[in-house]
């Protein structure tokens, strides 16, 4: 018994490379009318064009690697107009992602700058960083403590990004989200133990090529 491969509707699909009407080469389709969600079935491609023609609309291949190929009845410039629009919106969610970075009131040194680190990481690729700063037990009596560290974030990191709003209280919790600058407005002030390392070792390689010019 043959068993058919199920229509892939999440591949990727290319303005450029998209076939409509006659410029569809398969020999059958499997048809569903956007408009309603309808599944027409497999249907040998004459049939799916003049059900297309019926509804005053294009028949657009949407799945080309499926057996068999997935078909939907829709108005093309529309279609087009939607997958533009859908991509558009990806590509700024994707560039908009927000890492979140906990702090606490007590913090030590080396784990604040730890998170000051991450922090400028995530600004460097882009991305929103949300801090977070919670207040646990009696830490909630003393909520100046916690906006007070918040300025200090605020402050380390603003060579990286500025933040949106001003940090807001709710509950236990402190919220600030900041915003990377323009790349080339961004300077990075915490580093990690390796990568100051390698940035001696190319400083020492520098300076070895200077001389060796000189000589």
């Amino acid at each position: 018994m043959l068993h058919r491969q199920r229509p892939n509707l999440k591949i990727a699909i290319q303005l450029n490379q998209i076939r409509i009407n006659q410029r569809i080469r398969a020999r059958e389709v499997r048809v569903i009318v956007a408009s309603t969600g309808e599944q027409l079935g497999v249907m040998k491609i004459q049939d799916a064009l003049r059900a297309a023609q019926q509804h005053g609309l294009d028949l657009v291949e949407v799945a080309a690697t499926a057996i068999p190929p997935v078909c939907r009845i829709v108005d093309f410039g529309k279609f087009k107009y939607d997958l533009a629009k859908h991509e558009k919106d990806k590509k700024h969610n994707t560039a908009s992602k927000v890492k979140e970075i906990k702090f606490r009131v007590n913090i030590g040194t080396h784990d604040y700058e730890t998170k000051l680190r991450h922090s400028e990481e995530f600004l460097d690729k882009g991305n929103k960083v949300r801090i977070l700063l919670q207040f646990r037990g009696r830490e909630m009596a003393h909520k100046e403590l916690g906006m007070e560290l918040m300025g200090r974030v605020r402050k380390d990191l603003e060579a990286m990004g500025h933040a949106e709003s001003d940090p807001k209280l709710l509950g236990k919790n402190c919220f600030m989200t900041l915003v990377p600058h323009p790349v080339g407005k961004r300077k990075r002030k915490f580093f990690s133990d390796h990568e100051i390392e390698l940035a001696d070792v190319e400083e020492e390689d520098d300076e070895e090529l200077t001389e060796e010019e000189k000589a």
